[in-house]
């Protein structure tokens, strides 16, 4: 197990394999575990770091409070860590926040990545009051589509930890909604490396139309969709997913 930064506000990272460097993140509230498939088709020809985002899986604080800058400031911790461990170039791949993050970081430092490839994100927070609700009240009364990610949070954090965290969570969405919504989507031209963005069929967060709009908007930017997905591919299409991201790797 390693850790970088001082006490209270670490983050959890595992390090494994040789090659081109490939930074795997994970999405809200979830853990570099959740992707060990993943890990175990890339560590055979490529370094391999998944982090936890701050805040998440072992990644500190817990329960943690989001701020209206959080992707902002989580980028800049994830970039100084891999300043930390040396990394001059990699591959970002990020689930949900993740790939924000992904993204996020590519724009910051476009020297920095190799390519960009993500499932989830969109660049940009688009939610409804009533998704909003949802998230806030996650623990109490989940709606139908967050069902499992609250008993998802609720096994690995506690109830009480993880009602903290769902009701900071939702109210740093609403307000970064209220401010427009932009994550990395203003920055789009400067993330100037080959990105390719994947979205399911009925992603209630990352609808095709949004992921799409950021692909064009980026460059060398790539959009696929994953027919008949949900926000969790990873889980629904797995075999698929990991297929497509070691070929993109491959080719990149």
């Amino acid at each position: 197990m390693t850790w970088y930064g001082r006490d209270g506000q670490q983050i959890y990272y595992e390090d494994d394999g040789r090659g081109d460097t490939v930074v795997i993140m994970p999405g809200w509230g979830g853990s570099v575990i959740d992707l060990n498939r993943l890990r175990s088709e890339l560590v055979g020809g490529f370094r391999v770091i998944a982090v936890d985002l701050p805040g998440s899986g072992r990644s500190q604080p817990q329960p943690r409070h989001y701020a209206s800058t959080y992707y902002l400031d989580d980028a800049r911790i994830l970039l100084s860590l891999l300043d930390e461990l040396r990394v001059e170039a990699a591959h970002l791949v990020g689930f949900s926040d993740g790939g924000e993050e992904a993204l996020l970081m590519a724009a910051l430092r476009p020297a920095l990545a190799l390519s960009v490839l993500t499932w989830g994100a969109a660049g940009q927070i688009v939610a409804s009051p009533e998704m909003l609700r949802g998230l806030a009240h996650l623990l109490d009364d989940p709606v139908d589509e967050l069902k499992t990610l609250a008993a998802y949070l609720a096994e690995s954090y506690g109830v009480d930890e993880a009602r903290i965290m769902a009701n900071s969570w939702a109210q740093a969405l609403s307000a970064v909604i209220d401010a427009g919504g932009d994550v990395s989507r203003s920055r789009a031209a400067g993330i100037t490396c080959p990105t390719l963005l994947i979205t399911g069929t009925y992603d209630p967060f990352c609808p095709p139309s949004l992921v799409r709009e950021m692909a064009e908007a980026i460059p060398r930017g790539t959009y696929l969709e994953a027919p008949g997905g949900g926000h969790d591919i990873h889980l629904s299409h797995s075999g698929w997913l990991a297929s497509t991201i070691v070929n993109w790797l491959s080719d990149h």
